[in-house]
């Protein structure tokens, strides 16, 4: 299961112009920061969904609660109302994202398992190469609720593909059956997971920040540039993603983590001039750069540090890092950005992630293996 759908993309920065049409940008990063934060607490849960009910029925409950949530999203244009329905479809995009991220793992060879996460990331990436971009497009010509409905019809298409995947997957290949799997709790007292973790993070608090306030902070930019930011953004991640994939295989994953965090918090600092169309294009694109690179190499490190039968429990943590921060940074980010104005609030997004540099390095010099 794909976990970049047309139905978590199309929607992830119409439903914040929505809520900032209707409540100003504090509604906005609400609105994304109860997204996230139901899909941190739906994703530490998943583990044990999937061990008790199997891929299939955590996939499509996660699907129907992603999906008919957003058929009824403009109902109301109160907060609370848009907030409430992003929380209940940040539950289901947990199961759907947790499930599918440790189906998919299982299914790759792990001495490929580098290069196949990132092919992986590239179909996975396709739908957000074209939805992120495109939903505030039509959004702006027939409405917010057409759009929102689109998304969640998408979603509850899905279903069909569920019905045909396994629904146990047979670990033998990879490790003993007597083997106890690590808990979301004990995997985040674990070093060589909490450290990829703690970095990964940190760049997808900033992704929550671009996809959210991006449009918010360039209002007044000529006709189409956010949505080419947007686009090139998704581009440079889908690409860097995949070549992460490939020299992580080659020559370890743990020497991309640093160098994807330093280009990821360069181009947040090239954003921050907003009132420069071109700046904010330039910086889009290399943020995506490094964050498709910190995509691919702390969960690629990630899954080298356990058994098979920890699987789940490594998709639930780097989902906790991307959702928990993402719903972080859009939630702290309307604050700041409330305080300082929009360039500062970038600057000091930037500043903030070189604190994710100290694991990272640690990284780089620890090998991988059974945590």
């Amino acid at each position: 299961m794909a976990r970049n759908g047309i139905s978590f993309f199309l929607l992830l920065s119409v439903v914040p112009a929505y809520a900032a049409e209707r409540g100003g940008g504090g509604a906005a990063g609400l609105a994304t920061g109860s997204l996230m934060l139901a899909t941190v607490l739906g994703g530490l849960v998943t583990p044990r969904l999937v061990g008790r009910f199997g891929y299939r029925l955590t996939l499509i409950v996660g699907l129907f609660l992603l999906g008919a949530p957003a058929l009824v999203l403009t109902v109301s244009g109160q907060t609370a109302w848009i907030v409430a329905v992003c929380f209940v479809r940040g539950l289901g995009f947990a199961l759907t994202i947790v499930a599918g991220g440790a189906l998919t793992a299982s299914l790759i060879p792990d001495q490929r398992r580098g290069e196949g996460l990132a092919l992986v990331g590239v179909v996975s990436g396709v739908p957000s190469l074209i939805a992120l971009p495109l939903g505030l497009w039509p959004a702006d010509r027939v409405g917010y609720g057409p759009v929102a409905v689109t998304g969640g019809l998408a979603a509850l298409a899905a279903i069909a593909f569920v019905l045909g995947l396994p629904n146990h997957m047979d670990h033998t290949d990879h490790t003993d059956h007597s083997e106890q799997p690590l808990g979301v709790v004990r995997g985040l007292r674990t070093g060589a997971l909490l450290r990829p973790v703690l970095v990964f993070a940190a760049t997808a608090t900033a992704a929550g920040i671009v996809v959210t306030f991006l449009p918010l902070a360039v209002p007044s930019a000529p006709a189409g540039v956010i949505a080419t930011a947007l686009f090139v953004q998704t581009a440079a991640s889908t690409l860097t993603r995949w070549l992460a994939g490939r020299l992580g295989d080659r020559h370890g994953s743990a020497r991309l983590i640093l160098p994807g965090l330093l280009l990821s918090a360069a181009g947040v600092l090239v954003i921050a001039p907003t009132a420069n169309p071109v700046s904010v294009v330039a910086g889009t694109a290399i943020f995506g750069a490094g964050f498709g690179i910190t995509q691919n190499a702390t969960l690629t490190l990630m899954y080298a540090h356990v058994s098979a039968t920890s699987y789940g429990t490594v998709s639930a943590l780097w989902n906790l890092a991307y959702d928990g921060g993402m719903g972080v940074g859009a939630a702290g980010f309307g604050i700041a950005a409330g305080l300082t104005g929009y360039p500062w609030a970038f600057t000091l997004t930037a500043l903030l992630m070189l604190g994710a540099a100290a694991p990272a390095l640690r990284d780089r010099r620890t090998p991988a293996g059974p945590a």
